[in-house]
């Protein structure tokens, strides 16, 4: 947060650059290191722009997926694309099927 005024705090505007994890070459999400907005920037060199608002701790897809694709965190095999993820994305349980457990009331 930055201040402004007589020591109001404010929010940071999107297009605020947030850091993220990438770990591998062969990930296809990043996770980000605090709570991002649409339009903030993440990763290493800064080109992926969120398209919408991702929490701390959550992952945001680097590549395009469609359904069935892999998705690759930190090197290994995370889960598969439910559904079509555009890079910027929140990849969470609503579009990815977990490669270790599924989701709660998911089939």
């Amino acid at each position: 947060m930055t201040e402004s005024g007589a020591g109001a705090e404010t929010e940071p505007e999107a297009g605020t650059r947030r850091a993220a994890i990438e770990l591998d070459g062969t990930d296809t999400v990043v996770t980000v290191l605090e709570d991002a907005e649409a339009g903030d920037v993440v990763g290493d060199d800064g080109a992926l722009e969120l398209t919408e608002s991702v929490p701390f701790g959550h992952k945001v897809a680097l590549v395009d997926h469609e359904p069935g694709d892999e998705i690759r965190k930190y090197g290994e095999v995370i889960g598969v694309a439910t559904e079509s993820i555009e890079p910027g994305e929140w990849v969470h349980t609503h579009n990815c099927d977990s490669a270790r457990g599924k989701a709660e009331g998911r089939r």
